[in-house]
């Protein structure tokens, strides 16, 4: 990796770096994570990588274990990947009809915005290097739909959840994001005339298809 430039933003940076390496799988779920070893890789200090580890741990993508360390947060077990995807469909196909009554032009705008950066990184070369990208778009595309349907609760319970980060992480494929491109343009049609109804249906099919691809990682 290439060392990071030291500026401004180097704990944004170091971040990124160290996220990208867990959505990517170049750190192993469970595997260690030496700071001295990111210290040597980035070039950096010692304290915008725990700042990073502490921020990652967080978001439940590393563990911190007294007198061991840090390692990269396990695989979610098919148990936990089942019962998160019980929870979307309970919440979000309702929050997309709410959010296609309520959706203004500009927010409309913005959501069209983030899913043209998604299908644009996901036809650049270098795919797994993209693929974290990928998947902090994809929550953010999800996060500003809760947003507009206004349940600040829906919305915190899902944003803590951190399942679009966890999701991605269960393997690489290209049928994970190509068809996702297609789902969101069908939602984003529905959210764009304000059809509740559309959004809702768009929405229940998208989170299905997800899971339904995603299972391949279980061997299913």
């Amino acid at each position: 990796m290439v060392a990071i430039q030291r500026h401004r933003g180097l704990a944004e940076d170091v971040y990124g770096a160290i996220f990208n390496k867990l959505m990517s799988l170049d750190i192993a779920p469970g595997g260690r994570i030496t700071v001295d070893g990111l210290v040597r890789e980035l070039e950096v200090s010692h304290t915008p990588i725990r700042e990073a580890l502490g921020r990652l741990e967080g978001e439940g993508l590393v563990v911190k274990t007294h007198l061991v360390g840090y390692s990269a947060a396990p695989q979610i077990t098919r148990r936990h990947f089942e019962e998160l995807y019980e929870l979307r469909l309970l919440l979000e196909p309702d929050a997309a009809a709410r959010a296609a009554r309520q959706a203004g032009q500009a927010q409309v705008g913005r959501l069209r915005e983030t899913a043209d950066r998604m299908r644009k990184l996901d036809s650049q070369k270098g795919r797994r290097q993209n693929y974290s990208g990928f998947a902090r778009l994809d929550a953010d595309f999800h996060d500003q739909i809760m947003a507009v349907a206004g349940n600040a609760l829906v919305r915190d319970t899902l944003s803590h959840l951190h399942t679009h980060f966890h999701i991605f992480r269960l393997m690489f494929h290209a049928r994970v994001t190509e068809e996702a491109l297609d789902e969101h343009d069908s939602l984003l049609a529905a959210l764009g005339t304000g059809d509740g109804e559309g959004a809702a249906l768009a929405m229940r099919r998208h989170i299905e298809r997800s899971r339904e691809r995603l299972l391949m990682a279980f061997g299913s």
